[in-house]
């Protein structure tokens, strides 16, 4: 196979996985469950079937406790960001919570300049007010309504932004410091997803009100999507293709979650847009993709 064969089966991977994760956000809002449930259903099922994956292709999945630390510390961020994301849904919609969540790109430049010592470039002193001003045309319209919904969507869609950067910078400081995680990738986003599982069953358990009860069709049908739309079809192809595209060509690919995630919010639950919004969220869009691709030092 030449390289450009290559490249664009990665590109595929990449898009059906951005596509199918572009769906999670729907299958949220459509389960009749609380926020911390939806997410221990998305991880426990997630986890479940990438386990028989995993003893189907006979993969190693035990290499003793020390192996565990960095997946344990992954999950437990996985699940803040899950925990915020699902809450920020619930507010805001599928739309604007997704396109919150992937302003994870300036947190992780932001903490990688405060933690790590990286220099902040052009593209991202550009891209963050620029992100900002994006945002505002989306939200002025509903801000102050409603008992501050919105306020409390953008926080929790921030928050979740901000957990996942600690999430990959988390990982990029383990393999910069020399460990390297001895897990192929169906086992490591195994361990990640029945830990989370784990984490989040805990959060579910103290949490008012919540229980792990399912209590209808719909709702069964729309968890055991999100394990398998989520954490399998989407991330596995993501995870299987990054590695064989540049920097930019991946950023705009995974820009199609973001984009469709908005679109479906439109469509399936008829969110009221204005003209102004739908040019905010370009904007927005445009801003991560410039901070996604920013050129290395």
């Amino acid at each position: 196979m030449t390289d450009s064969q290559t490249s664009l089966r990665a590109i595929g991977y990449i898009i059906f996985g951005a596509a199918m994760v572009s769906f999670t956000s729907v299958l949220v809002e459509l389960a009749n469950v609380g926020p911390t449930v939806s997410a221990f259903y998305r991880m426990f099922f997630g986890g479940f079937i990438l386990l028989v994956v995993a003893v189907v292709r006979k993969d190693r999945l035990w290499f003793g406790m020390k192996n565990l630390a960095i997946p344990l510390v992954c999950a437990f961020l996985f699940s803040m960001d899950l925990f915020f994301w699902h809450r920020s849904i619930n507010f805001v919609g599928p739309g604007l919570a997704t396109i919150l969540g992937n302003m994870q790109v300036f947190f992780v430049a932001l903490l990688a300049v405060l933690f790590l010592k990286e220099k902040l470039g052009w593209r991202l002193l550009v891209a963050i007010p620029v992100a900002v001003v994006g945002l505002f045309m989306i939200v002025r319209t509903g801000w102050g309504q409603d008992g501050g919904r919105v306020q409390m969507g953008v926080l929790y869609g921030l928050l979740t932004a901000l957990s996942y950067a600690l999430y990959i910078l988390v990982l990029r400081k383990s393999q910069s410091a020399g460990y390297t995680l001895r897990f192929s990738l169906i086992p490591n986003m195994m361990w990640i997803s029945l830990m989370s599982a784990a984490i989040l069953g805990v959060a579910v358990t103290v949490e008012p009100e919540a229980h792990f009860g399912i209590p209808d069709l719909q709702t069964w049908a729309a968890l055991i999507g999100l394990g398998i739309m989520g954490q399998v079809l989407g991330w596995v192809f993501i995870s299987k293709g990054l590695p064989q595209v540049n920097a930019s060509v991946a950023g705009l690919a995974l820009l199609l979650q973001p984009a469709l995630a908005f679109g479906w919010d439109i469509l399936f639950f008829d969110r009221p847009t204005t003209t102004l919004e739908y040019v905010g969220a370009a904007i927005v869009l445009a801003a991560i993709y410039l901070g996604a691709t920013k050129t290395k030092k």
